[in-house]
This record gives C-alpha cells, structure tokens and sequence, in this order.
C-alpha cells in the first residue's frame, strides 16, 4: 500500500471511530466501534489497489451512515422526551379533568 493511500486509510479509521464515540447509548456505541475495529482488522493485509479503493469508498460510505444515524438518534431522544412531557401533560389533564377526553 502506497504511503498517502495508507494515511487516507489511517485518517478514515480514526474518522469513523471518532464518529462512532458520539453515540449515546452504550450499546450503539460499543457495536460500531466493535465493527469498525473487526472490518479494518479483516481487511489489514489487502495489497490490490483496486480492492483497497472499493473498501474505502465502502467505509466511507459507512462513515455517512454512522454520521446520520447519530442525529436520527438524536432527534429521536428529543421526541421520546418531547412525547414523554406531553403524555405526562395529558394524565395531568385527564387527573383533574376527567371528562375532558371521555
């Protein structure tokens, strides 16, 4: 492997495992970073330059994916507290009011 495509290598694997540690949830975390580690490990002794591109358009790919699947997440975490606060207002409501909703 060639001197930069090595670096561009190196750089997208500290890039998808910097990403990947912004995850929240354990979990979530723990298995990306897990398959990321696996995938380039698996992938260490590929010479064929053309093989070394396809992975890395792959990764790269797989870094997009991470990166929206973290503000999916995200987002989903403000609704779930949004819907929580909301279905807490309703049993307010219901408790004091309860023929408002029958």
């Amino acid at each position: 492997m060639a001197a930069s495509s090595r670096a561009q290598v190196l750089d997208l694997y500290r890039a998808m495992l910097r990403e990947s540690k912004h995850f929240s949830a354990y979990n979530y975390r723990s298995y990306a970073i897990r398959r990321i580690r696996d995938a380039f490990r698996e992938n260490k002794n590929v010479k064929d330059p053309v093989q070394i591109q396809a992975l890395m358009n792959k990764a790269k790919r797989d870094l997009g994916i991470i990166r929206r699947q973290e503000v999916i997440l995200e987002t989903q975490e403000v609704v779930s507290c949004s819907a929580a606060t909301f279905h807490t207002g309703l049993a307010f409501i219901g408790t004091h009011w309860p023929n408002v909703f029958d």
